[in-house]
C-alpha cells in the first residue's frame, strides 16, 4: 500500500535519522571497543559469570532494530541495517590501512602506539568476517520476525514480538558468529556452551529492557503520528523501497 500522505513519508520523519545514527554508533562501538575483552562478574544467586565485554551493549542494537521496525516498518530498519553494515566495512578497512602504514621512526611514541593499535584494532580475518555475517543475518532476521509478528498480532502485545524477534535474531547471530570465528580453535563443547550463554544473556537483556522499549516506541509513534504495518512489503533485503502501510498512530494498537 502506498504511503497515505507526504507528511508521513520517511523524508519527513523527524526522529528516524537520530535512531538510525544511534544504531550505527552502537554497532561500531561494540565491534571496536574491547570486543575481545573477557570479564567476570559475580551475580547474586548465579555466582561468577564470564562473558565478552562487547555482549553487554550489543543487545541494545537489537532493541533499536525493534524500535525502527515497530515505528517505521521493515523498510526503515532495512536502511539502518545496511548503514551499519557499510559503516562496519569502512571501519575495518580504515583500521587495516592505519595499522599497515609504516610508523615514522623519528617519533618515539610510535614504539608504544603501534603495538597498542594492533592489539586494539588489528582484529581482522575470520573474526571480522564472522562479525559482518552474524550482524547481517541476525538483524535482518530480527526485523523480519518483528514485522511479521506485528501483522499476526494485529499490532497488539508489543512485548511478544520484541522478545520473539530477539530470540530468533540473537540465536542466528550467535550460531553464525562463533562457528565462523572459532571453528577448529574451540572444542565442540566449548562452542555450544558459549553460544548458549551468549544467546541467553542477550535475550535476557531484551526482556529486562522491555519497559524502555515500550516507552521509546510510544514516544516516537506519538511524535511522528505513525504506526507502520508491513502488509504488502517486499522483504527482499537488497531493495530500499518503502512499501509499508503507514497508519495514523492509535495507542490501543500497541498495548
Amino acid at each position: 500500500m502506498r504511503i497515505r500522505s507526504s507528511a508521513q513519508h520517511p523524508r519527513a520523519w523527524r526522529y528516524y535519522d537520530f535512531v538510525l545514527a544511534a544504531m550505527v554508533t552502537l554497532i561500531l562501538c561494540t565491534n571496536l571497543i574491547g570486543p575481545a575483552k573477557v570479564v567476570t562478574v559475580t551475580v547474586p544467586l548465579l555466582g561468577a559469570l564470564t562473558f565478552g565485554a562487547g555482549n553487554l551493549f550489543f543487545p541494545f542494537s537489537y532493541l533499536l532494530d525493534d524500535v525502527l521496525t515497530e515505528v517505521y516498518g521493515y523498510a526503515g530498519s532495512r536502511r539502518a541495517i545496511w548503514a551499519g553494515f557499510v559503516a562496519m566495512i569502512f571501519a575495518t578497512f580504515m583500521s587495516w590501512t592505519i595499522i599497515a602504514m609504516p610508523p615514522s621512526p623519528t617519533e618515539p611514541f610510535n614504539q608504544q602506539l603501534q603495538p597498542a593499535l594492533e592489539i586494539a584494532f588489528g582484529e581482522i580475518g575470520r573474526i571480522t568476517v564472522a562479525s559482518l555475517a552474524a550482524y547481517w543475518v541476525g538483524d535482518f532476521a530480527n526485523s523480519f520476525v518483528m514485522a511479521k509478528m506485528k501483522i499476526w498480532t494485529q499490532g497488539r502485545w508489543l512485548w511478544t514480538r520484541t522478545v520473539g524477534s530477539t530470540i530468533v535474531g540473537e540465536g542466528l547471530d550467535s550460531i553464525t558468529f562463533f562457528p565462523i570465528a572459532f571453528y577448529g580453535v574451540w572444542t565442540g563443547q566449548t562452542m555450544f556452551e558459549v553460544i548458549a550463554f551468549n544467546w541467553a544473556m542477550k535475550v535476557a537483556v531484551e526482556v529486562i529492557a522491555t519497559p524502555f522499549t515500550y516507552w521509546i516506541v510510544g514516544v516516537l509513534k506519538r511524535a511522528e503520528n505513525v504506526d507502520t504495518y508491513d502488509t504488502k512489503t517486499d522483504f527482499n533485503p537488497f531493495t530500499l523501497r518503502d512499501e509499508g502501510e503507514h497508519r495514523p498512530y492509535r495507542q490501543a494498537e500497541s498495548d
